[in-house]
């Protein structure tokens, strides 16, 4: 009763915290993620330790923090996070990765920049079709095994996909979680997001495959040319270890997909068919719960729920909605202002902190501004703006979108750390390029077409 009461305070507006506690969860929040940025402290810790402040302080209650769907932890990703962990831990148990991972070493004829170049394609075109962290949970066990082959490291292959992912995923309403989020505010179909954000999509993905070649040419360098030509006397059937496994995998993990791509129709969430997913194949696998459970990456589970909690305590306490009403003042009804405003703004704010939190605290007041211009192309472009801002912006740092803190996850438990300014050090640069060159399409299309 409680936790209940606390939500409806918070829901109606009725909490006003005092200065002290707003300025101290700025404090913490700042510390925290400093302590992320530096890797002085594990970023689980940092990020558990900071939603332990938050909730001391009172920024954060119980109710707010786990309950509350604008200040909580975000149970949607976090499930959907854990269901295709499972789906991909007893996939992995058929040999079916290592199967793609010579199929593709083998296509590329070793070549790195080759196989980086058909990975990230392949990852940011599933980005678009399924989500982007369902996808690099499946791809980053193949790349793995791909860098293994061929005798490079792996890290700035999974940072491409990661990267790729992002850029992909934006293009459709299920390619990236703040799509949904921006769906279900504004009432924009699946069609709506394929149409104005597709295009776009297509030349930012083709001028990052042009600067991969000079982005990561350090990997390339690492290859070990006689294991590459070894790559080619492999047979990838042999790879096969439970072939009746693998069938029944194939067909659950297509209804999966299929699940994904028609919960906007049947109005079920992408983390109750993940969930689903999961508990058919664990049921039909007869795997032990040690092998299913396996591959489930808990420490980035733990990092995202303290990482909603901090930014939550945010919302909580006003800050964020202040730093937005404010930027609403200052554009009013310039539209294309607003829209220059929220792209790069978007992209600068979905870098520090993930971008599902933040476009869920900002789709509120873009629906104003939208709804105050009367739904026209222009106001409408709003959406388009923050979608653009929040998808590629979420690039810039290592926990600026979902699929970058599970790819990063993945690399530490594979042996393969990637440190947060290793990825930023990526990330912001092609984050950077691929914003600005969004810019002068919303310009084009919405304002000086339109």
């Amino acid at each position: 009763m409680r936790a209940a009461a606390v939500l409806a305070a918070t829901e109606n507006g009725e909490y006003e915290p005092s200065t002290l506690v707003v300025v101290l969860t700025i404090a913490i929040f700042a510390g925290a993620y400093a302590l992320i940025a530096t890797e002085k402290v594990h970023r689980v810790k940092a990020a558990l330790g900071g939603a332990a402040l938050m909730l001391a302080i009172g920024s954060a209650t119980a109710g707010s923090a786990f309950f509350a769907e604008e200040t909580g932890i975000d149970w949607n990703v976090i499930f959907l996070l854990f269901g295709m962990m499972i789906i991909v831990s007893v996939v992995k148990q058929t040999g079916v990765f290592e199967y793609l991972a010579i199929w593709a070493a083998k296509r590329a004829r070793g070549r790195p920049f080759v196989v980086l170049v058909m990975l990230s394609v392949i990852t940011a075109v599933a980005s678009a079709l399924l989500d982007n962290v369902t996808t690099v949970l499946l791809v980053a066990p193949v790349t793995l095994l791909v860098c293994d082959r061929i005798g490079t490291r792996p890290e700035g292959f999974l940072i491409a996909e990661a990267l790729a992912s992002n850029i992909g995923g934006t293009a459709t309403l299920i390619g990236d979680p703040p799509n949904i989020i921006i769906a279900s505010r504004s009432g924009l179909t699946f069609n709506d997001f394929v149409v104005n954000l597709a295009p776009i999509v297509v030349v930012l993905l083709a001028v990052f495959v042009v600067m991969s070649r000079w982005l990561f040419r350090s990997s390339y360098a690492s290859a070990d040319p006689a294991r590459a030509a070894q790559v080619m006397d492999l047979d990838e059937r042999r790879a096969i270890r439970d072939p009746r496994l693998l069938r029944r995998s194939l067909i659950v993990l297509a209804l999966v997909i299929v699940g994904f791509a028609a919960h906007a129709v049947v109005a079920v969430e992408p983390s109750v068919v993940a969930l689903l997913g999961a508990g058919l194949l664990v049921l039909v696998s007869g795997l032990s719960s040690d092998e299913f459970l396996e591959e489930v990456e808990w420490e980035t589970l733990a990092f995202f729920a303290g990482l909603f909690i901090m930014v939550g305590a945010l919302v909580r306490v006003g800050v964020i909605e202040y730093l937005g009403e404010r930027a609403v003042e200052a554009v009013g009804d310039r539209y294309f202002l607003a829209a220059t405003g929220l792209l790069f703004g978007s992209a600068v704010l979905s870098g520090i902190v993930d971008n599902i939190p933040y476009v869920a605290t900002m789709s509120p007041l873009v629906a104003g501004l939208v709804e105050a211009g009367g739904g026209g192309t222009q106001p409408t472009a709003l959406w388009w703006a923050l979608a653009l801002g929040a998808d590629l912006g979420g690039n810039a740092t290592a926990v600026g979108a979902s699929a970058n803190v599970v790819v990063t996850g993945i690399a530490a438990r594979s042996g393969h750390p990637i440190s947060f300014w290793h990825f930023t050090k990526y990330g912001a640069f092609v984050a950077a390029v691929t914003v600005t060159l969004a810019w002068p399409y919303v310009w084009l299309r919405y304002f000086a077409f339109g």
